[in-house]
This record gives structure tokens, sequence and C-alpha cells, in this order.
């Protein structure tokens, strides 16, 4: 598709929304970055409002379907899931799986650079085209819009909700115990790559013991192994991995 061919039709990208537009020009805004357009005025008629509006009638939208889909969790849960589903790179997959790429309207510097697949763009051109829906068909179709793409995100998160030390704090502190204390046990390697051993200990339980090549890693896969041995917190990352 051409770039021009690309702002002409957008009825793919429509199909891919699932929404027609009666204001096909809020559309063009939506997918409109400030690098495309000239003057005084650029940011006016950049996606930049609508995606401020946008960010809004998501996070609406998706704690609201949270709020429904598990009544038993705690503010602290629900607001960690809404962290995570509406987080820049949850936008940017979203706006990828709408292939809005080649309808991007960008400056040419941006368009040499990757920017139509750069995931800050997209993120923020999911967020406005949110916002478009919204202002185009009310909150009604923006939400039909936001439980198509995002519910199944939500039954099967991507990403564990917690790091495993914080979740096994909150474990500890649930049942009235201490936080757990992390104690280097011993370290190995050579001085440019270390391994680490690392124990974590909860008054009333039996220590477990993770190994990573730093201490931070070595924490996270002592809090892990606690957890998978008692049944519960979230699976591990591969060895050695950020969590």
């Amino acid at each position: 598709m051409s770039r021009n061919a690309g702002r002409a039709d957008r009825s793919g990208l429509e199909a891919a929304l699932g929404h027609s537009f009666t204001r096909g020009d809020l559309l063009g805004t939506a997918l409109t970055h400030i690098s495309g357009i000239q003057g005084y005025n650029a940011r006016a008629q950049s996606y930049q409002r609508l995606e401020f509006l946008g960010d809004r009638v998501l996070g609406l939208a998706v704690s609201a379907m949270l709020y429904g889909e598990f009544p038993q969790a705690t503010e602290g849960e629900l607001s960690r899931r809404l962290a995570d589903l509406v987080r820049r790179e949850s936008c940017a997959e979203v706006a990828a799986q709408w292939d809005v790429g080649p309808y991007l309207r960008l400056g040419p510097g941006e368009v040499q650079s990757g920017g139509r697949g750069r995931q800050a763009i997209l993120g923020d051109v999911c967020e406005a085209i949110i916002g478009a829906v919204f202002i185009d068909g009310g909150f009604e179709a923006a939400s039909a819009l936001i439980r198509r793409f995002w519910e199944p995100r939500m039954l099967s998160p991507r990403r564990a909700l917690q790091d495993p030390k914080t979740a096994l704090q909150e474990w500890a502190q649930a049942k009235g115990k201490p936080t757990p204390v992390y104690s280097e046990t011993e370290r190995s390697g050579p001085a440019h790559a270390p391994r680490f051993t690392v124990t974590v200990a909860i008054e009333g339980w039996q220590p477990a013991d993770g190994l990573g090549s730093s201490k931070r890693l070595a924490e996270q896969a002592a809090a892990e192994a606690f957890m998978s041995r008692e049944g519960f917190g979230p699976p591990p990352p591969a060895e050695g991995t950020e969590p």
C-alpha cells in the first residue's frame, strides 16, 4: 500500500477495528504524527489530543472490565492488572495487531527511521484511535472495541503481574509473617561472570535457594523457588533473565 493510498483508503483498518467511522477526519487525525504536520498549529492537528482522551477512556473501560471479572480481587491486584493492560507496550501490541503502520501519516525523517514500527508511536496511536472511536460512536462503541482486544489479554496476562519478591512479601504479610529475609550464601565464578546463591527465609517456613548472575536475580529466583514449592505465585522465567 502506498503512503498516499493509506491516507485515502482506511477501510482495511476500520475492518480490523470493527468500527466504521462516520467522521473520517477523526481517524485521519488519530493516525497523524506531529512530524507529518507543518505549521504553527501542528500539535493541535496531530493525534496528541485524541491520545490524551483515549488514554482516559481506555483506563475507565479496562477498570470496569477488571471490576466485573475479578470480584474477589483486592484494590491492589486490580491496580496491578490495570497497569499491565494499559501500559505503552500493551497498547503498541494492539496497534500492531490492527496493522496501523501503513496508515500512519509521518514526516520523511520518521518514515526513514522506522517510525511505522516504533513502539512509542504505535502505543500513542492506539490510544488516539480509542479517543477517535469515543468521539465518533460514544463510550459504548469505544468500550466494545476495548473489550474485543483487551479482554483476551485480561484473561491471559502476557506478563507476571508482580515481580516474585513483591508477590512473596505480600503473601507473607497476608499470613501475618515478617518480611522475607534474603541472605547471600555463596558466590562463585570469575569476577567478570559471577554466580550468586541467595537463600530466602520466612519465619515458620523452610528456606528456599535461588541462583543468578546477580544478587537481584538470585533473590528473584529464591522467591520463585519458595512460591513454586508452596504452590502459588507466577511461573518462573528462564534462568538468568530479568522478570
